[in-house]
């Protein structure tokens, strides 16, 4: 059951597993009426209302998903743009091994040298890198590749027309490796970006070098044992001679809210160890010191709003990540690279501070044991950058299906 007295749009769609469109139309058809806030007029929904269609969409919130899948033989990747390990790690829980990884940045470099010194990481531009040794030895080339625009003067919108971007690098590592599966990861505005155009060219790129793309898809970390309302779209591409179909991991019905992370129980057996963390300026503790759980910057007195919010007050949409006080009892919302920067606060439900790195590191669901290296801002940058670790070892689950099913068909009798 639901347990605080209104939830947003996003919040009610999450809870009970409909889409936003939906509920949007079931508002209009009278059959689920929202309420609207009183100064933005968005549509928020009551715990009651909720707690009644929960019952009757006999919806069960304990977790009967398993994805885990061993491993018939040993799956090797290749990991590009591995920034401080966060899919890495979740391959390696999921049984693939990590032959090769690439990272251009030093200190997430030093991050993974340091936790994994058997791993071969590549540190420098991708672009001075040739991985042709690697070919027809490696199943799996994965990399978070930059959201970057092409050039769409071609009328392919293949190869040629990405060069000079991030994805032509991971689309060249592909064609030398020659994998059986390819798998690319960004942000959610990849889908929108250039109108759609940036996302048709890279599926276009794919198939120019040999690869089918499987619907695009945008996974829910929330749905994967990540306590965080983050969204990653992720690309996959099988090779043409492969006549296999790749099947997305399937979402866990339980959701793992911030207690989850930061104190003992399902996802960590003890509580956040204690490490340094950043703090606000003194204006901005004032400020948030009024904010209550689950709060944010509507929860301020109305002269206070106007005076933090400057000419922003005065725009629309709801904003609703300014001030924000996250609750013990809700996921976080996405992590940033800087914990303290205005527009994106993500402040301690009881204190008025950012999280801590380790307190960041548990929301990403990283290990406790993972060190991340460099100035307290570059771990957070680190850790605000990566994929969360159990959306990666869920990923790698998925990948280990494909690939079992892929080999048991060679040893089929044709």
């Amino acid at each position: 059951m639901v347990t605080k007295e209104y939830y947003s749009l996003n919040e009610a769609s999450e809870i009970l597993g409909k889409s936003k469109e939906t509920l949007r139309r079931w508002d209009r058809e009278g059959k689920f009426i929202a309420v609207r806030e009183p100064i933005s007029q968005y549509r928020i929904y009551k715990k009651e209302q909720i707690n009644i269609l929960l019952k009757q969409l006999s919806i069960d919130y304990e977790d009967t998903v398993d994805n885990s899948l061993n491993a018939t033989q040993e799956y090797k990747v290749i990991e590009l743009f591995a920034g401080a390990g966060g899919l890495a790690v979740g391959m390696e829980k999921s049984g693939i091994k990590c032959v090769a990884l690439n990272e251009v940045d030093k200190w997430a470099c030093q991050t993974l040298r340091e936790n994994r010194p058997h791993w071969n990481v590549l540190e420098g531009d991708i672009k001075s890198y040739s991985f042709e040794k690697y070919k027809n030895q490696v199943d799996i080339v994965t990399g978070g590749f930059p959201c970057q625009a092409f050039s769409y003067a071609g009328k392919k919108l293949g190869l040629q027309d990405a060069r000079g971007t991030l994805f032509y690098e991971f689309a060249r590592v592909v064609k030398e490796v020659n994998p059986l599966i390819c798998i690319g990861e960004n942000v959610k505005g990849l889908l929108s970006h250039e109108k759609g155009k940036t996302i048709q060219g890279m599926i276009s790129v794919l198939n120019e070098i040999g690869y089918n793309v499987v619907p695009v898809k945008v996974l829910k970390a929330i749905n994967y044992k990540v306590p965080q309302k983050r969204e990653r779209v992720i690309l996959v591409g099988v090779r043409k001679d492969i006549d296999l179909k790749y099947e997305y991991p399937k979402p866990h019905n339980k959701i793992y809210n911030l207690i989850d992370a930061l104190k003992k129980g399902e996802l960590y057996d003890c509580d956040v160890p204690f490490s340094e963390g950043a703090k606000y300026p003194v204006h901005k503790k004032k400020v948030l010191d009024l904010v209550p759980e689950k709060g944010y910057w509507r929860n301020l007195p109305l002269d206070i709003q106007k005076e933090y919010m400057g000419k922003s007050y005065y725009l629309g949409g709801g904003k609703t990540g300014i001030a924000r006080r996250i609750g013990w009892d809700e996921p976080s919302l996405t992590l940033t690279c800087s914990p303290a920067q205005k527009q994106t606060e993500r402040c301690h439900p009881e204190e008025t501070r950012p999280f801590t790195v380790r307190e960041y590191a548990r929301i990403q669901t990283f290990p406790d044991d993972w060190k991340f290296m460099g100035s307290i801002s570059q771990q957070y940058k680190q850790i605000g950058n990566a994929v969360p670790c159990n959306l990666g070892q869920e990923i790698g689950y998925s990948i280990i299906k494909f690939l079992n099913a892929y080999y048991l068909s060679l040893s089929k009798p044709k």
